[in-house]
Parts: C-alpha cells; structure tokens; sequence
C-alpha cells in the first residue's frame, strides 16, 4: 500500500484499511505536495484536462450523480486504486460532492453506511455532504 499521500497538504482522508484518498476543491489551486496518479471529478460539465489519468463523474452541484450505476464502477475503482495509487477526489467546493463520494469510499472500506457520513466529517471536513439527500444516497450506497 502506498504511503504517498503521507505529509501531504490537508485533505487526505485515511479510511480504516490504510488506502488515503485526497479530498480537494477544484476552485482552489493544486497543492504544492504531489500530483496524483489518478483522480475523479465529480462535476455538472467536462473537468479541465490533467497529465494524471483522471474519471469524469457528471454530478452537479448540491445534487447527485446522473448515473448511479457509472457512480458505484467509478467509486469502486477509485477505491481499489487507493491501495496502490495516489488517488484524488475533487469537485468544486471539495465538501458536497467530494465529502459524499469519499463516505461512499468509507462504505466500500468497511465503514458502515449509517455511519460514513460522520466517519468523514470527523476525518476529512465537518461540513463535508451538504445536503439531505446526499447524505441519504451515502446511506442507500451500500444496497
């Protein structure tokens, strides 16, 4: 497992297994601490192009995924690629979107759905999902 995130700006969140996935708003400029290998974009329109491999996820903002079953392939992969990979998750604010696509990641990693949602607002950003049916999408991820 990689440790590559490890003294990293804020925004890596550690889910219990070890894998460190970084949270990010895409307002804001990148980091100085390293690039990552892979990333998903949870965005409403196409993401800027990166020379990192990168998934577009159409998510607008304050809403949810436009396709759930895209979402559910994408977030796996995101996840399984943490064990190895320095993997970012980022959206505009990098607290709505990102915030519920990382405690969808906590669910993958054994976090009980009931439960992700604080998981991450503990461990990531306390204003991380904003709304109510974000935080019931996390709850229903695991069906």
């Amino acid at each position: 497992m990689t440790e590559a995130w490890e003294g990293a700006d804020t925004g890596v969140l550690r889910l219990p297994s070890g894998r460190l996935v970084r949270g990010r708003a895409l307002r804001r400029p990148l980091p100085a601490s390293p690039t990552p290998t892979f990333a998903v974009y949870l965005l409403g329109e196409q993401p800027p192009q990166v020379s990192w491999e990168a998934r577009w996820l159409r998510w607008p903002d304050f809403w949810l995924p436009r396709n759930r079953t895209h979402a559910r392939a994408i977030l796996g992969e995101a996840w399984a690629r943490a064990r190895a990979d320095r993997v970012e998750v980022a959206c505009g604010g990098g607290r709505g979107r990102t915030g519920t696509a990382l405690a969808c990641l906590a669910v993958l990693d054994g976090v009980p759905a009931s439960q992700a949602v604080d998981f991450v607002r503990q461990n990531y950003d306390r204003h991380a999902v904003e709304t109510p049916w974000q935080r019931h999408y996390v709850r229903r991820f695991a069906d």
